[in-house]
């Protein structure tokens, strides 16, 4: 019989950068999606939601892909599931790759998004694909300015008291219009809170 060794398990990771995050990567073509969600004509209050993901140093990973998904201004999704109709304007999905930035950081420019229903706060869904992980991470970013709405939020409840501010994304108002900053942390004292799907 022959002696066999096992397949080496594979990572997630941006397997066809020139297509998921090509400009990460230095190729010339754009991909399906990217950091500026909202037209010039979208309703809603224009933000950028800036951060970096951190391994368990502190130090930016260069080559993590973030994706974002998240509702309009008035709470609803650009999805043929949404009952309610879309923003035709907005796209509500974003990817980016943390290489894009100097500073390995992530940035979407986009609409401060509405509440969608059932006692949820506003936030935006955050998927992060990288090297070492064996399936996508999903959290959620709330706001700091939703104090009452998040303190409201089903899921943002289950989260133990101690854990929640690893969600939410601090609001800074300056020269360059509103920016929500949040960091993730893949693991340390404050590791970001990751979610089953």
């Amino acid at each position: 019989m022959a002696d066999f060794k096992q397949t080496p398990s594979q990572t997630v990771g941006p397997y066809f950068a020139y297509g998921l995050t090509a400009k990460q990567y230095g190729y010339p073509q754009t991909s399906i999606a990217e950091g500026v969600l909202a037209g010039d004509d979208t309703e809603g209050e224009r933000i950028t939601l800036i951060g970096r993901v951190l391994d368990g140093e502190g130090k930016p990973i260069p080559d993590a892909m973030v994706e974002i998904w998240q509702a309009d201004a008035q709470g609803r999704y650009a999805h043929t599931a949404d009952p309610r109709g879309s923003n035709s304007t907005f796209v509500g999905f974003g990817r980016l790759g943390t290489g894009t930035d100097p500073q390995n950081r992530f940035l979407f420019q986009t609409v401060k998004p509405g509440a969608v229903g059932d006692g949820q706060a506003p936030h935006i869904t955050l998927i992060l694909f990288m090297r070492g992980l064996l399936t996508h991470l999903y959290t959620r970013v709330y706001f700091s300015d939703e104090a009452d709405a998040n303190a409201a939020d089903p899921v943002l409840a289950a989260v133990s008291e101690d854990r929640r501010d690893t969600l939410v994304a601090a609001r800074e108002d300056g020269a360059q219009g509103v920016v929500y900053r949040i960091d993730i942390h893949m693991q340390g004292p404050c590791e970001t809170v990751f979610f089953d799907a």
